[in-house]
C-alpha cells in the first residue's frame, strides 16, 4: 500500500508538470546562435518543465515568413527595423524591445585576421569573400556599407560569395571556401571559432549601428511562456550572457 501511493504521488506529480509545461518557439537572427544556446539553458535551469524551441536564420526571412502566418512565438532581429515594421502592421503583442548592437569583423581560419584591414581584402590572395546577403541580412548589409566606404566595394565585389545568413557565411570560411569572411564578433568569439582563427573588429564608424531588437508576436499574445521569456532577456543574467558574446547592451558604450 505505501508503494501504491508513491506511485500515486509521482503519477500526480508528473501530471501537474505536464498540465504546467508550456512550449514556444523562436525566430532568432543566426548571431545569436551561441548567446541564444547559453540564454535558454539558464532560463531552463530554473524552467525546467517549458520547452523552448530556437530557429536561427535570417533576420529579413523571418520578416516575411511572419507577414504570412509562420508560427513564431517571439522574433530576435539583428536589425530593430524589421520588428518596428511588424509592430506597425499590428503583428506585434508586445512594444519592440532593443536588446543589443551588433559588431562586424573580418575573420579567417587560413590567415591571421588580427592583423589585416579591410583594405588586405583587395590583395590577390584572396579570391573569395564571405559575407552575409545583404539583400535580407543585416550583417551583410552593414558589411556591404563598410566596404562602400572604404572604397573597396567595387574592387572586392567580383570576389565575394554570399551567405544566407550570418552563421552561413562564418561556414563558407570553415570550411575554406572563402579565405576570409565578415562575419559577427558574437560567433567570432565562441570557442568554436576563436580556436581556428582570430579576428579584425571592423570600425563602427563604417556604417550604420547594428542596433537589434525583439517582439513577442501577435499569435503569442497570450502565452504566458513568452512573456516569462521576453521578461528573462532584459535581466542580469541574459544580459552578461549578450556581454560575453561581444553585444553592446543598449545605453552601454562599447569595450
Amino acid at each position: 500500500m505505501k508503494h501504491l501511493r508513491i506511485l500515486f504521488t509521482i503519477a500526480a506529480f508528473m501530471l501537474t508538470m505536464t498540465a504546467h509545461a508550456e512550449k514556444i518557439t523562436v525566430a532568432a537572427a543566426a548571431d545569436l546562435k551561441f548567446a541564444m544556446e547559453d540564454i535558454v539553458k539558464g532560463f531552463k535551469a530554473i524552467n525546467p518543465a517549458d520547452e523552448i524551441e530556437v530557429i536561427y536564420g535570417s533576420s529579413g526571412k523571418f520578416y516575411t515568413q511572419i507577414q504570412q502566418g509562420a508560427p513564431y512565438d517571439l522574433y530576435f532581429s539583428a536589425d530593430i527595423g524589421f520588428p518596428r515594421e511588424l509592430a506597425k502592421a499590428g503583428l506585434a503583442a508586445s512594444e519592440v524591445k532593443p536588446y543589443a548592437f551588433g559588431r562586424i569583423v573580418l575573420w579567417s581560419s587560413k590567415v591571421d585576421a588580427t592583423k589585416l584591414t579591410l583594405q588586405s581584402l583587395s590583395d590577390a590572395q584572396f579570391v573569395r569573400i564571405a559575407i552575409a546577403n545583404p539583400k535580407h541580412a543585416p550583417y551583410g548589409k552593414r558589411a556591404e556599407e563598410a566596404l562602400r566606404a572604404s572604397g573597396l566595394w567595387e574592387k572586392v565585389e567580383p570576389k565575394l560569395v554570399y551567405g544566407e545568413n550570418i552563421a552561413h557565411t562564418a561556414q563558407f570560411v570553415q570550411t575554406g571556401n572563402a579565405q576570409v569572411g565578415v562575419i559577427a564578433l558574437a560567433l567570432a568569439v565562441n570557442p568554436e571559432l576563436a580556436s581556428k582563427g582570430g579576428y579584425w573588429l571592423i570600425p563602427d564608424k563604417l556604417h550604420e549601428p547594428l542596433e537589434q531588437g525583439f517582439i513577442i508576436t501577435k499569435r503569442a499574445e497570450c502565452n504566458a511562456l513568452a512573456k516569462r521569456f521576453a521578461e528573462h532577456m532584459g535581466g542580469p543574467a541574459a544580459r552578461t550572457v549578450m556581454t560575453k558574446y561581444g553585444f553592446v547592451l543598449p545605453g552601454e558604450a562599447a569595450r
